[in-house]
């Protein structure tokens, strides 16, 4: 209904997608500029060479599904006591993200399958991506050498598997990092029920298990969905790709089932300890990824894990009950209160599930209110999701807002969720600049983290990936402010609120 709406009022406006200058709330011209952004929220599926509108994408996607979910009906017969009864699993091409992207291992990185089970016996599923030997970075030409800093994603809820987030795991292997995706418990290929009864092969509960906050577990892992389950998914994950073969990880209930003792890539991870850690007593290079849950969830664990050196939160950043509510509240509660102790970088979006007239978003961008049309959103509405808290505690942080971003812009789903052309490739952008910083120590990092013309490579049909130039400042939202507070490599901190100046504070 929303949208019906805007689409008839924005032609007898003349909408286009930007209007000059800063008009007035409830202007004809502010109107127009926001009947445009709208419009352009549904960029990567309807806008100029989107996958509705790309031949080449249809017909790639097609066989691309087909492969996934054979691939995925020989991992499940090869566990048949394991059942992973998901979306991800039953459903062909749920788990697709970019057929363009399906060239990419062995040809610009490399990717293994690996199974390991949760501290419940859960079998968990998920792929391993690296540099390939004497890669070259795609970007400067240099050699990369390991071993390299580690990566862990976590998924989103509601269903979202780990192969809709490949896309960013093989842009930062393919930059020197050993990343980790995996399908939390009761998602995408991964099982839901526990195996802790007497016979390990088949599912079993309990009845008393400890949580991770120490609360007993009626059942771990049932149902899906509980924030819980992406908790204790994140740890376990972070143990796995810390496996070694002289530290094996523990595969509790695993019985019968095919599982790898440790990470296949461990030659490549480097474990030794971060000596110049932004945050000392940190274990290891690692940074944790999440979006949406899971995104709260890094917010949490970053607080709590010491193996983590730094995180960065698609959607959102969480440091607040009520944010905490914005994202998981229907998921169950976190074990924990939020503590900014490592750097942090939000990419935080403008709209939730489905973009909305201004005048409704007052609140956050998953609780729609209504408000004065006379009256402009306001624009610190997503720094004080997390960012301030950060840089209140004096923690080094970063939030970007793209433009007319939603929040499926970080999962890389075909045709049926609404997504900026562009929210994607800024997400990327700003992720490798900051684990340039936070986990390679790169000083050139500081200079891409405050650019206002960024770089990235594109896939595009036929495997080929074209370099792409994003002007920042056009590409970031006019509704709410972006902004940085971090030290950089001489010393200096630098801070603000509003990267683009336009008055937002």
């Amino acid at each position: 209904m929303l949208l019906a709406m805007v689409a008839a009022v924005a032609p007898a406006l003349g909408a286009s997608a930007e209007v000059g200058g800063a008009p007035s709330p409830g202007s004809p011209a502010y109107l127009a500029r926001d009947a445009g952004n709208i419009d352009q929220a549904f960029g990567r599926q309807l806008g100029p060479g989107g996958q509705l509108r790309d031949p080449a994408y249809l017909r790639a996607l097609a066989p691309d599904a087909v492969g996934t979910e054979l691939a995925q009906l020989e991992a499940q017969a090869a566990n048949p006591t394991r059942p992973a009864l998901t979306g991800g699993n039953l459903v062909p091409g749920w788990n697709d993200g970019n057929p363009y992207r399906r060239g990419w291992a062995g040809h610009r990185g490399r990717e293994l399958q690996v199974s390991f089970t949760d501290r419940y016996g859960a079998l968990l599923q998920g792929d391993v991506f690296a540099p390939l030997d004497r890669a070259r970075d795609p970007y400067t030409g240099a050699r990369l050498r390991g071993p390299y800093p580690g990566v862990v994603i976590v998924t989103g809820s509601v269903q979202a598997s780990a192969g809709v987030y490949a896309w960013l795991a093989e842009d930062l292997a393919e930059r020197g990092y050993v990343v980790l995706t995996f399908d939390v418990a009761g998602q995408g290929r991964s099982e839901t029920m526990p195996h802790q009864g007497p016979n390990p092969d088949l599912p079993g509960c309990s009845l008393s298990s400890p949580g991770g906050s120490g609360e007993v577990t009626p059942c771990p892992g049932v149902p899906s969905e509980q924030a819980q389950n992406f908790v204790d998914g994140a740890e376990d994950a972070i143990t796995f790709f810390l496996s070694t073969p002289a530290r094996a990880y523990p595969d509790r209930g695993a019985g019968s089932a095919r599982v790898n003792r440790f990470n296949p890539l461990w030659a490549l991870v480097d474990h030794r300890p971060d000596l110049h850690s932004a945050t000392p007593g940190r274990t290891t290079k690692l940074a944790l990824i999440g979006h949406s849950t899971g995104a709260v969830t890094v917010s949490y664990l970053q607080g709590v894990d010491r193996r983590v050196e730094t995180v960065a939160a698609l959607d959102k950043l969480t440091a607040t009950a009520s944010s905490i509510n914005d994202v998981g509240a229907a998921l169950g509660t976190l074990p924990g209160a939020v503590r900014p102790e490592v750097p942090a970088l939000a990419l935080q979006s403008e709209y939730g599930f489905e973009p909305q007239p201004y005048w409704l978003a007052g609140c956050s961008s998953f609780d729609p209110c209504p408000g004065s049309p006379e009256m402009a959103p306001p624009p610190a509405r997503e720094e004080a999701t997390g960012f301030d808290v950060w840089r209140s505690a004096g923690v080094d942080s970063m939030i970007i807002v793209p433009r007319a971003s939603t929040h499926l812009e970080y999962a890389d789903v075909p045709f049926v969720l609404p997504a900026s052309a562009w929210g994607q490739a800024m997400a990327s952008y700003y992720v490798q600049a900051w684990l340039d910083k936070y986990l390679k120590h790169d000083p050139g990092a500081d200079r891409l983290l405050t650019a206002t013309t960024l770089h990235y490579l594109q896939p595009g049909s036929g495997g080929l990936w074209r370099p792409v130039t994003i002007s920042r400042d056009s590409h970031l939202s006019f509704y709410f402010c972006s902004g940085y507070a971090f030290r950089l490599a001489d010393g200096r901190r630098i801070s603000s609120p509003d990267l683009i100046a336009d008055g937002c504070r």
